[in-house]
């Protein structure tokens, strides 16, 4: 006879295996996708963020335009790892609700250590500490706009920095003859540097500060973790959850 304890226990670790899969994950960021790319045709391309742009200008290219070649792909990717993957085609939709906490909470857990490291820096007399909050930074957006822009920020970059380029970097240290470990240690590391350089590009691009790159250097880890260890839809569910958290409370 089970023990509740068992039983929860065994749902948990049901839960952590399940959730990691890239079908539940394609489920999870689904309504994430959708809304950003409706907002998008609603209120304009101002709402961008970098990483969408960037993706769009490589697929132009390369020749490939049109303007739901991006989320296509990002879903036939998902669904491409999932296939090679060789698991069921079906999952329980309860496991949505819970990635939905799970996310919330490595969302808060970030905005603790942003405001935690935003306290220091203003005790050191850093005035900029306030822009390591925002995924890319400060515009005139409405509240709504800047949701919108949130929404695509989670998903996107998290497309780009870790789906993409995690798998890439993995490969390239491979070869120069890494470690296992190392491989998967180098790759976080490198996109984490390249995600926190990110920040400082383009039109809404901060000004480089050592301050506030730590801080997204850091974020960086935080997020190709999650992605590694807990799989793309919460990465990218827990990045659109903490870039709202502080865009509707700064």
């Amino acid at each position: 006879m089970f023990s509740k304890e068992n039983i929860v226990r065994s749902w948990f670790m049901y839960y952590l295996c399940q959730s990691r899969r890239p079908l539940v994950s394609l489920a999870f960021i689904a309504p994430l996708l959708l809304a950003y790319e409706v907002g998008i045709l609603c209120d304009g391309v101002s709402m961008r963020n970098g990483a969408d742009v960037w993706l769009r200008r490589l697929l132009d290219t390369f020749g490939f335009s049109g303007y739901f070649l991006l989320p296509f792909l990002t879903i036939a990717m998902l669904i491409a790892w999932h296939h090679t993957t060789r698991q069921p085609w079906k999952f329980s939709s309860g496991l949505l609700g819970g990635m939905l906490i799970e996310s919330s909470l490595f969302g808060l857990a970030l905005v603790g250590v942003a405001r935690l490291h935003g306290t220091m820096l203003a005790s050191m007399g850093n005035s900029s500490w306030g822009s390591c909050f925002f995924p890319f930074g400060q515009s005139a957006w409405n509240q709504a706009s800047q949701i919108v822009a949130f929404l695509g920020a989670g998903v996107y970059e998290e497309v780009l920095f870790r789906l993409l380029l995690i798998p890439l970097a993995i490969w390239l240290i491979r070869i120069a003859g890494g470690s296992p470990r190392g491989q998967v240690a180098g790759a976080i590391v490198a996109t984490s540097l390249l995600f926190a350089l990110a920040h400082y590009v383009g039109t809404y691009g901060d000004p480089l500060e050592w301050a506030t790159f730590i801080f997204r250097f850091s974020a960086g880890l935080f997020f190709a973790g999650l992605f590694v260890w807990r799989g793309f839809g919460i990465a990218a569910g827990a990045h659109a959850l903490y870039d709202i958290f502080v865009g509707v409370t700064l």
